[in-house]
């Protein structure tokens, strides 16, 4: 079988492995597609080289089709469409509060462990979700980083009829956009680059661009004066910090989507003076794959559109590389039994 494997130094490489024989309480998945994540862009750029046993597969957005059953899964069955939810969260303890998908201990497979950039790959069974078989394995490779989208969403507590800004429009801040529009929220995308601007038009959202209008005043006259309920800070930059804290309305609340690997500066005023609350979201949890899953299978959301490029494994040196090329683009998708 195919797999392709991180080198370092901004290296990949395609490799023929035996395949191998899942071990107890695993499956083979014969992976469909596997989408290109930020965080393997980061690994590309050599930027998590500690965390990573180089050399090694990586990748964890994927979709794909139970091959073979391990000793002791009882569960699935060859033939089912599933994805994987890429947490490993054995080493949960009690301390961490019954909080799996943030435990202290959690090993984040892709990452700490070989992914799913290969044509097929053995996981635990207890990562898994069944999809129905109808559902479309291409647009299912979406599921993972929409589940983020929805974890974002829920822990906001956005509801219908209310006003959400997210700033930054790259893949996850228009799938966050997308979730909070389809909770009946009026939504606001804002976005410094031009094509992403007209992609999440193309999608059907309000986008605007923060250096051309005063994004400030844009809120407040369309809300009439209450500004939003929810800020999605999702863009990772000091500007999107600075901006948060005006656009948010009377006891507004700030979901910190970004990962920021620096300490930066907050108007903490703000949060005295309005009675902000500023949330953490990190990962997912399983009813946010569930919920993901059902938005996928329903495909009333214009996901197809999110996709900008399809390619085999053995292009994955050149797929990375226009990536840096082409800040515009969205999600990447390798197609693994190409």
């Amino acid at each position: 079988m195919k797999a392709t494997v991180y080198q370092g130094n901004k290296t990949f490489s395609v490799i023929e492995r035996e395949m191998e024989t899942p071990s107890k309480g695993e499956v083979r998945i014969k992976v469909a597609y596997s989408g290109v994540c930020g965080t393997d862009v980061h690994i590309y750029h050599g930027m998590m080289d500690k965390r990573v046993n180089v050399p090694v597969t990586i990748g964890h957005e994927m979709s794909g089709i139970i091959d073979a059953i391990g000793e002791g899964v009882s569960d699935f069955s060859v033939g089912e469409k599933v994805v994987v939810r890429p947490l490993d969260d054995r080493g949960v303890k009690p301390s961490d509060k019954g909080f799996n998908h943030i435990c202290e201990d959690l090993k984040f497979i892709g990452i700490d462990s070989p992914g799913s950039m290969q044509q097929y790959w053995n996981v635990p069974a207890f990562t898994l979700h069944k999809l129905k078989q109808e559902t479309d394995l291409k647009l299912a490779a979406l599921i993972e980083p929409l589940a983020v989208a929805v974890h974002d969403v829920r822990l906001s507590g956005l509801v219908a009829g209310e006003t959400a800004v997210v700033l930054g429009g790259g893949p996850i801040g228009l799938l966050v956009a997308l979730v909070a529009k389809e909770t009946g929220a009026d939504v606001i995308v804002s976005e410094v680059n031009e094509n992403r601007i007209l992609k999440a038009r193309e999608l059907g959202l309000n986008a605007v661009n923060p250096t051309k209008i005063d994004l400030i005043g844009y809120v407040q006259e369309r809300t009439k004066g209450r500004k939003a309920d929810v800020v999605f800070e999702v863009a990772g930059v000091q500007p999107a910090l600075d901006v948060m804290t005006e656009i948010a309305g009377i006891r507004g609340r700030i979901l910190m989507v970004a990962i920021h690997g620096q300490k930066r500066e907050v108007d903490l005023f703000k949060f005295f003076w309005k009675e902000l609350k500023l949330i953490g979201a990190r990962v997912y949890e399983k009813e946010d794959y569930e919920k993901a899953i059902a938005l996928i299978t329903a495909n009333e959301l214009p996901f197809e559109e999110m996709i900008t490029d399809v390619q085999p494994l053995s292009n994955i040196q050149q797929v990375f590389e226009n990536i840096d090329n082409n800040p515009d683009g969205m999600k990447v998708l390798m197609d693994c039994q190409a």
